[in-house]
């Protein structure tokens, strides 16, 4: 038996080594990053892409217009409308936000905004009924970043996910008051709460505007409590879901998995398709699970234990389990954002107007064969399993697998399957696009 003194120490040893993680993260990532890069700048680059978006937001305003909005809570929700530009491939990685190192950025290397104004409601829903109209299968994704994130943290990484995955929806990122601290935790978790009303009203607004034909939410880390929450009260209110609401994407869901199971029946039926990404190796809800009382977080869950294996079939929620995947930061806490293979594909089946998964083929298909060309490199089997940069718990591909693993013999000889390799790529093509390794992000 340990004495009390022994498991307090090990505990605060446990505890300091993880906290001291993140400080470095944030130390290494921020300190080069200037401050107020919301500013718009007039030079524009001509490879550069552009992703517009509106934003709705309960945070107040900043003091410094280049930061736009702060951590602090706003008595009402505001909008504005913001475009990014988005540096050329042959200047960055897919999976990566290339924040300017100083001020003005420089559009034809960093990530620069064009456009940043605070609108009101009315022109709010102008801006968003004139872009669905514009769009090509109107439809709208919604992003609700997570915790430890600032105003400009949440805009340049919904701009890269929009811009990296290729999805065609109407962007709308909602961003809560996050003080972008990892002391602020308890703060963050009541702004999320404090925005509940907030995001619901988005919903509903979305769900009654005739011109919206698909509603698809991601949500990241603490931002899955605020999405299903605003979900929950959603349902409950109008004695379920609408139709047009087709995908809800939980990423590194900091949400405790009994209050899920709750959440998820009073959704009722039907309801949109679910898709957890977890990672058991996040060491950011490593943490949050100390905090809220040893239960597990549903981002680390391990899907093939039960009673979670179980109840996810029956509630025909998929599961994509990242925890093999290298990518994003060292909390590994981020890899949903950050893994090429996987932003890229679900960009590609939101804009095909399909769920993550089918009747047919499952998105662990579409993962793995985009790196089956790496796996017959290694012309074993195993090249699979360790090429593969996730394991997707759906029935469609564990059926399908075994094909997969006999096709290697013949991957080889033939074309991969993601199409020719491209001879300036040092290691496979997604949709003709370089794929290359992430490089480290500090953010969620």
């Amino acid at each position: 038996m340990y004495s009390r003194q022994a498991l307090y120490a090990h505990g605060w040893k446990w505890l300091t080594s993880l906290l001291g993680a993140a400080l470095m993260a944030t130390f290494f990532g921020c300190a080069s990053r200037p401050k107020g890069v919301l500013l718009p700048v007039a030079e524009t680059s001509p490879n550069a892409s552009r992703v517009e978006m509106m934003v709705a937001t309960t945070r107040s305003r900043a003091a410094n217009p280049g930061e736009m909005y702060g951590g602090e809570r706003a008595l009402t929700p505001s909008f504005a409308e913001i475009t990014v530009s988005i540096p050329p491939a042959d200047h960055r990685k897919i999976g990566e936000v290339e924040w300017p190192r100083r001020l003005p950025p420089n559009p034809a290397t960093d990530f620069a905004v064009l456009n940043a104004e605070v609108v009101d409601k009315p022109a709010a829903e102008a801006w968003l009924s004139d872009n669905i109209v514009k769009s090509k299968d109107r439809s709208v994704l919604v992003f609700i970043h997570g915790f430890n994130n600032r105003f400009e943290d949440a805009v340049y990484r919904f701009a890269q996910i929009v811009h990296d995955s290729g999805a065609h929806s109407v962007p709308v990122l909602v961003t809560w008051p996050s003080r972008g601290s990892i002391l602020a935790y308890g703060y963050d978790r009541e702004s999320t709460n404090y925005t509940r009303n907030a995001l619901e009203n988005l919903f509903q607004y979305l769900a009654r505007d005739d011109k919206v034909k698909e509603v698809s939410i991601l949500a990241h880390s603490m931002g899955n409590w605020l999405a299903l929450e605003s979900l929950r009260q959603m349902a409950i209110r109008n004695g379920r879901l609408p139709a047009k609401f087709k995908n809800v994407m939980l990423a590194d869901a900091d949400v405790d998995v009994d209050v899920f199971r709750s959440q998820i029946a009073d959704l009722g039926e039907p309801r949109p398709q679910f898709t957890l990404f977890v990672s058991r190796d996040d060491r950011a809800l490593a943490l949050s699970r100390r905090i809220w009382g040893n239960v597990a977080r549903l981002g680390a869950i391990d899907p093939e234990q039960e009673p979670y294996k179980t109840e996810l079939a029956a509630n025909k929620i998929a599961v994509i389990d990242l925890t093999k995947v290298k990518a994003g930061d060292d909390l590994h806490h981020s890899k949903f954002a950050q893994s090429p293979e996987i932003v890229e594909l679900i960009g590609t089946r939101l804009s095909d107007g399909q769920a993550l998964t089918d009747n047919r083929l499952g998105i662990g298909d579409h993962i793995i064969a985009a790196t089956t060309g790496v796996a017959a490199a290694a012309g074993t089997a195993a090249g699979l399993a360790i090429a593969a940069p996730a394991a997707v718990i759906d029935q469609n591909t564990r059926e399908n697998y075994a094909s997969h693993i006999a096709d290697l013999s013949g991957a080889s000889d033939g074309p991969q399957a993601n199409g020719p390799r491209r001879k300036d790529c040092p290691a496979h093509s997604v949709n003709g696009r370089c794929i290359e390794p992430a490089s480290h992000s500090t953010r969620e």
